[in-house]
């Protein structure tokens, strides 16, 4: 959000190291901007790469379990594939020119000196920009230490001092010889360490440059561990545990129990987990607002973001405080309620509001999982089921997979929980083409359901849904249709109870269109339809569209089925479910054939295809849409001729898909 100052002959350095080597490693301590420089030569050599720049936030990981799949995250790769994640990466990254920029590395080094050994193998043309604390150690790695900012007068150190006051102090003159011996005092004695400029900037709202100057001089910081903050650290550790003793006690204790966090914090957040004690709740917002402008924490939009050496710090202190364990348990519930109010929201007009949610809240997810299964196991498993409706949906199926098949083996007792958990999973593998484990976990989700039927009937329906999608998916739409029909008529309430019966009504919808029973799914479909615009929730009725699209687009009602599919696809759009977004491309691409417009739907095929890349799945959904697809390509081309065909769908399949789904929202004219 500020200004880049400087490193001007830096920038050049590592541009031209780019060219001459696959893999360029920024090194160097915390805090001396090695995040902030690979950001900008990354957004300065774009146009050098034909594929884009992808960029990976390690920050956020613990070890090295999901290193993996984070990286998948990053580079928009939803591999709905059961192979290992750095198959699927490998294969995606072939024949792609691409900068894969890797920030954080130290976190999880070994991992990235295996991965990128992997992928610089797989991937002729891929490029890696890394940051970390220390080298990769790897053969073909280059590294450029970044070194601080030039503190000598009239330097790169006094220009950011002088850039960041402007927006501290805006009023305050610097002008004077003076200001400048001054500035130039406080910058070497804080070595020209980017973090540590910015944060002595961010006091002069309320102490004068004497006085900073005279702090920095004089203060002896006798209470951090050095084997924590080495020697060569002490300039920064200096400027971050005086902005610490500058804060007020209820700041610091809000600094520290924020080191919890993983991700962005909401306020909301921050209030459930770090109020207690001395620290009232209704404090919380103000003290929020105060860490921002001291530069202790970042605004991102309406949350705040901490930087990892500034997190380093406060947990620290939390420790020091006694409290990381409490914290650590409270951050826990607290997101362990995030979930479950996020599925109790599920059917309704928040539904979209909630998927927004438990995406931005993914790295403090994970984490409170991870605590819940090593501390309290009954409340693992009842977390991870909740996940079910989220995780598998916004494609992070490799990490559903991992934290569904840990809680599963936990020692927990039968009930609801642990047959939800069954149901997510079951739904996780299906969707990643493994349909020989999903059948075996439908099973036995089955059994489960059976035990819970006098507690209540969702577990029946959560049963009905997994085993019914791994039917539909499998090419076995009779059984898909039986399953679900059994236990929609046997168990199903009005008004509806919650997901797992609209989850049903789509699979017993899907299955009557696969089996030509039009008629039945239209009907199915536009009551789906109602039913879902009746609560303002868009995943079931985004399904109702594409029976709809697909059944107008079967009986020649092109227009219908176009309307019918941008809908489906808006919805998908807002939840962002690229599955869903890539079955609404194909059937857009049906309609504009099925019109004559041979060059849009070049086009929509063209981008569909690139969301299927990214979703690396087998059978581009249910099997029998593979011949109608190969029709709908064949009067396309038709219509445009086969060059002009040719042309718009291999320029789409190279475009940025993004940029293709927004052109694919867009309503034609009408001549």
């Amino acid at each position: 959000m500020t200004t880049f100052v400087g490193r001007s002959s830096e920038l050049d350095v590592i541009a031209t190291a780019l060219t001459e080597h696959r893999l360029v490693t920024l090194t160097g301590g915390g805090g001396v901007g090695k995040s902030r420089l690979a950001l900008r030569v990354a957004e300065q050599v774009r146009g050098a790469y034909a594929d884009g720049v992808w960029w990976a936030d390690l920050s956020t990981l613990n070890d090295d379990r999901l290193f993996t799949a984070t990286v998948c995250d990053a580079v928009g790769l939803l591999d709905h594939n059961p192979r290992a994640p750095i198959e699927g990466l490998c294969e995606w990254l072939t024949g792609r020119q691409v900068l894969l920029v890797l920030d954080c590395c130290e976190r999880v080094l070994s991992s990235c000196l295996h991965l990128v050994s992997e992928l610089l193998a797989a991937a002729p043309q891929l490029t890696v920009l890394a940051t970390s604390r220390e080298p990769l150690a790897t053969h073909c790695e280059h590294c450029i230490e970044v070194a601080p900012l030039s503190t000598e007068d009239g330097g790169e150190a006094m220009r950011l001092f002088r850039e960041r006051c402007a927006t501290a102090a805006p009023g305050l003159s610097l002008d004077s010889p003076a200001d400048a011996e001054v500035i130039s005092g406080i910058c070497n004695r804080l070595e020209g360490i980017p973090l540590a400029v910015e944060l002595a900037c961010a006091r002069l709202g309320e102490n004068s440059l004497v006085e900073i100057a005279e702090r920095l001089s004089s203060r002896l910081d006798t209470l951090i561990d050095e084997s924590v903050w080495p020697m060569r650290h002490r300039a920064l550790r200096t400027a971050i545990g005086w902005s610490h003793e500058l804060c007020a006690p209820l700041e610091r204790l809000v600094w520290a129990r924020l080191s919890v966090f993983h991700g962005p914090v909401e306020t909301a957040d921050a209030q459930s987990v770090c109020a207690g004690g001395p620290l009232g709740t209704h404090e919380i917002p103000r003290i929020l607002e105060r860490l921002a402008d001291q530069s202790v924490l970042q605004r991102d939009g309406t949350r705040y973001r901490m930087l990892d050496t500034l997190r380093e710090y406060g947990a620290m202190w939390l420790d020091e405080l006694g409290e990381t364990h409490a914290l650590t348990q409270l951050h826990a519930a607290h997101f362990a309620t995030v979930i479950a109010s996020a599925e109790a929201g599920w059917l309704s007009d928040r539904q979209v509001a909630w998927y927004a949610r438990i995406s931005d809240s993914h790295a403090d997810v994970r984490a409170a999982l991870d605590h819940l299964i090593a501390e309290d196991p009954d409340a693992a498993i009842e977390m991870a089921g909740r996940t079910g409706l989220f995780w598998p949906c916004c494609g992070h199926l490799h990490e559903s997979r991992d934290y569904l098949e840990r809680a599963l083996a936990l020692d927990t007792p039968d009930g609801p929980p642990r047959t939800r958990a069954l149901w997510a999973l079951g739904i996780t593998l299906t969707l990643q083409g493994d349909h020989h484990s999903a059948l075996r976990v439908g099973e036995e989700c089955a059994v489960a359901a059976q035990q819970d039927q006098d507690r209540t009937p969702q577990s029946a329906l959560f049963a009905a849904h997994t085993l019914g999608l791994t039917h539909l998916m499998a090419g076995r739409p009779q059984a898909a249709y039986e399953v679900s029909d059994h236990a929609l008529v046997t168990h199903a309430s009005s008004p509806p109870a919650g997901a797992p019966q609209l989850c049903c009504m789509v699979i017993r919808i899907f299955a009557q269109s696969a089996l030509g029973r039009l008629d039945e799914a239209y009907e199915g479909a536009t009551a789906l339809r109602a039913l879902s615009h009746q609560y303002g929730e868009h995943w079931a009725r985004s399904y109702a569209f594409h029976q709809l699209a697909f059944i107008d687009l079967r009986r020649g009602r092109p227009q219908a089925a176009e309307r019918h599919a941008r809908a489906m696809l808006t919805s998908k759009h807002h939840l962002n479910d690229n599955l869903g977004i890539a079955l609404a491309l194909d059937l857009l691409t049906g309609a504009n054939a099925a019109q004559g417009n041979g060059i849009r739907a070049a086009c929509t095929s063209g981008t569909g295809l690139t969301y299927w890349r990214m979703l690396g799945h087998p059978n581009r959904g249910t099997p029998e849409l593979s011949e109608i697809r190969e029709q709908w390509e064949q009067q396309a081309r038709e219509a445009a001729g086969a060059n002009a065909y040719d042309k718009a769908f291999h320029n789409a399949v190279n475009d940025d898909a993004e940029q293709g789904l927004a052109l694919a929202l867009q309503v034609p004219p009408t001549s």
